[in-house]
């Protein structure tokens, strides 16, 4: 409360806004990448500006129509189309290799996740060995997904009124971790698998095409590949029409004070405000621009993290110990003449 508090929403909701409109820049190279391979469209600034607008065009209507229609229709569907995608994949590529390097990289994952978590590479064995490795994924992934935590937190408390703590740490954290360790093991296997058995060279493509290509050249050496590209596409559209009219839902709630359904006119700014600096940033800068937008409220928004967890820590220290006192004696006990 007060200007500390106001000033920690500002923020959330800048680092809000810089995470979705990072993700924005970075998904319209990718459905760039996709519409270049179904209908030949050329790669490059312009086509990804429409594309940002597309996108944001459609987060505006979704998050305009309300978090029970369009926001609820379109994540449902997401996860539908994910799971075909996931299933089909796994069914079509190397299913045994899929499944060997599910396990072989869940157990590396349990036994060094304390090491890699704090690893950085300070002192490479070799002159540059490493350093762009770590600038390019751990620290910029790090700060990108720090930058989105005020909106995921909101966002996902927003949705899950209601429902314990249990519940809420089975179903946002366990069971999310879980999938994202089968879809990595599933696409990044069959993509290993056909860069060290068959004769496509992944990499190449990468180095010459770009990264945002990769999924499609994994995709094109599987059955159905018109169809399945054309369904990873859609898939990547409507997640960042998700993740934007979400992103403009929450940035709304915190500047109109934390209320639950605040107003549509406000909704209809910042999902524009975010398509806007989405461009903005890509035009100006490209990806580099956007990977610094996120740097930039990662760091500090660390800090706030931190004094979050304690708080969140004594908060449920007090409800445990006021749990079956009556309401009125427990604000009389608090000092707190207000429910509110």
């Amino acid at each position: 409360r007060g200007g500390a508090g106001h000033a920690v929403d500002v923020l959330c909701t800048v680092g809000t806004l810089f995470g979705v409109a990072t993700s924005l820049g970075l998904g319209a190279t990718q459905i760039n990448a996709g519409l270049k391979v179904l209908f030949g469209m050329p790669q490059g600034i312009e086509p990804q500006l429409w594309l940002i607008g597309i996108i944001t065009a459609m987060a505006t209507i979704s998050v305009v129509s309300g978090l029970h229609y369009g926001i609820q229709f379109l994540s449902r569907f997401n996860i539908s189309l994910t799971i075909v995608i996931f299933a089909f994949v796994l069914i079509t590529g190397p299913t045994v290799f899929i499944l060997e390097v599910f396990t072989d990289g869940l157990g590396y994952y349990l036994q060094n996740l304390p090491f890699t978590s704090f690893h950085i590479n300070p002192v490479p064995a070799e002159e540059g060995e490493g350093e762009q490795w770590q600038a390019n994924w751990t620290l910029f992934y790090w700060s990108w997904w720090i930058s989105w935590s005020p909106f995921v937190g909101v966002f996902v408390a927003r949705i899950s009124k209601g429902r314990t703590i249990r519940s809420f740490i089975t179903t946002n954290l366990l069971v999310p971790t879980f999938g994202g360790f089968l879809w990595f093991a599933t696409m990044g296997g069959t993509g290993l698998h056909q860069q060290l058995y068959g004769n496509q060279e992944i990499i190449e493509t990468i180095r010459e095409q770009g990264q945002p290509l990769a999924l499609f050249a994994v995709l094109e050496n599987l059955p159905l590949e018109i169809l399945s590209s054309g369904l990873a596409t859609l898939l990547i559209i409507i997640f960042f029409v998700t993740s934007s009219d979400s992103g403009s839902l929450v940035d709304d709630m915190v500047t109109s004070g934390g209320h639950p359904n605040p107003p549509r006119v406000q909704r209809l700014f910042w999902a524009l405000a975010e398509g806007t600096v989405a461009a903005t940033l890509l035009y100006f800068g490209g990806l580099e621009a956007l990977r610094t937008a996120s740097l930039t409220t990662g760091l500090p928004m660390a800090i706030f993290l931190l004094i979050a967890a304690y708080g969140l820590w004594r908060a449920l220290q007090v409800d445990d110990t006021t749990r079956g006192v009556p309401a009125k004696e427990t604000l009389h006990n608090s000092g707190n003449d207000s429910p509110n």
